[in-house]
């Protein structure tokens, strides 16, 4: 059986290697040869697939972030393309990033019908289409642009594996087949140290107080992120000179301009590859930009601030062209829809509100238990560990269903 997976940047890299893994595990355990290629990154051709290209570091956020990567990601889809008309796969598998995928997948239903395509973690517009239906104007707009890409999306798709609930319903009302097979990032927990054992792995004294960074997984967030961080670090460190940092490295591309910055805030850090868990577990606070990230700190019952800054082009047109707003942006307050963790968005992430809201978690103790019961109502909405094997059952069952016929 040969599957072609396409998806992009660093938290689409993971989740398609967890994926991967399990799809070889049960292929081994069905007697299925199995092929798999991809569009993904370094984790996913460690786990075994064939890498067309590399994607990891083509992602952004906003209209003006993403002009760099419009070519480097159409030559991506050219390539990926011509694989699949000459060498067509049993399956197509789409992860997560909505218009690379989006494009592939009617590329692939237009020319090469024949192709079931499955995807798994699907857009999250199940979130945002509640809160802009009652709006109007350009707001308006914005939900009709949502809507249209799901209707996309399922014109092209034969089988959607959910890992919300709340998604999991959406497109079945949509007329999708869809399957609710839970968070992957509950599986990858699952072989997280814990505190004592990340402590002792990295070095970290018993009653040392750790900080996690983590500044950056795109690009642009080296720019809007990273000095804002590193200041209130630094007024961290003045004030509770104890601290020590740790910063994980989700691309390896980024260690000198991390390593330059951190170095110019004279912060006491230490920068990690390939150990991301480890510092948060190790963590009594982290301190981090929004996205995937969120949810394994959350499921690390570590505290954190989370951080969202666009550049000043884009924030005015989302503010005064599309009047966007939103009452969240992180996935654990997302996923039960109240605050749990602090947010601070473009202006608000100053690095004095960042100190206030990180010594807050780290000196009120009735506010860090909050957090961390708050945290087990969230982990409470994201399934059961096994998701990766019961995603790759699902595949390989509706791959061998759709053969037999």
């Amino acid at each position: 059986m040969r599957i072609f997976i396409s998806t992009g940047e660093v938290s689409g890299d993971l989740q398609g290697a967890m994926l991967v893994d399990a799809l070889k595990r049960q292929a081994k355990a069905r007697n299925i040869e199995l092929e798999i290629v991809a569009l993904g990154g370094d984790r996913m051709a460690a786990a075994g697939a064939k890498l067309l290209e590399n994607t990891t570091a083509i992602g952004s956020i906003g209209p003006i972030e993403s002009l760099p990567f419009v070519l480097p990601t159409l030559k991506i889809q050219h390539r990926a393309k011509q694989d699949l008309q000459q060498n067509p796969p049993d399956l197509l598998i789409l992860i997560d990033y909505l218009e690379p995928n989006l494009a592939i997948g009617s590329y692939v239903r237009q020319h090469l019908p024949q192709i079931p395509i499955v995807y798994y973690i699907a857009p999250q517009d199940w979130v945002w289409a509640p809160l802009l239906e009652n709006n109007q104007g350009l707001f308006k707009l914005t939900n009709q642009i949502l809507t249209q890409k799901s209707k996309q999306l399922v014109q092209i798709i034969d089988r959607l594996l959910a890992i919300f609930p709340g998604e999991a319903r959406y497109f079945q009302e949509k007329g999708v087949l869809v399957s609710w097979v839970g968070h992957p990032l509950l599986d990858r927990i699952e072989t997280a140290p814990s505190r004592e054992q990340a402590r002792q792995l990295l070095g970290i004294e018993p009653d040392r107080l750790a900080i996690a960074l983590l500044p950056a997984s795109r690009k642009q967030e080296l720019k809007y992120l990273l000095p804002v961080i590193c200041e209130a670090a630094k007024q961290i460190q003045a004030k509770l000179p104890q601290v020590h940092f740790w910063i994980p490295l989700s691309l390896e591309a980024y260690r000198s301009a991390i390593a330059a910055v951190v170095k110019d805030y004279g912060l006491q850090a230490t920068l990690l590859e390939g150990k991301t868990l480890e510092a948060i577990a190790a963590a009594d606070l982290a301190i981090t930009k929004s996205g995937t990230v969120n949810l394994e700190i959350a499921l690390l019952n570590v505290p954190q601030v989370v951080l969202y800054r666009v550049s000043p082009i884009t924030i005015w047109i989302a503010r005064n062209l599309l009047n966007f707003s939103i009452p969240f942006m992180s996935p654990p307050n997302l996923v039960v829809m109240k605050s749990i963790v602090p947010e601070l968005f473009q202006e608000e992430a100053t690095p004095e509100r960042i100190v206030r809201e990180s010594l807050e978690l780290l000196l009120n103790r009735d506010r860090r238990q909050q957090t961390l019961a708050d945290y087990a109502q969230m982990r409470a909405c994201l399934g059961e560990v096994g998701v990766c094997d019961r995603a790759a059952n699902e595949i390989l069952e509706f791959a061998s269903h759709l053969h037999a016929d």
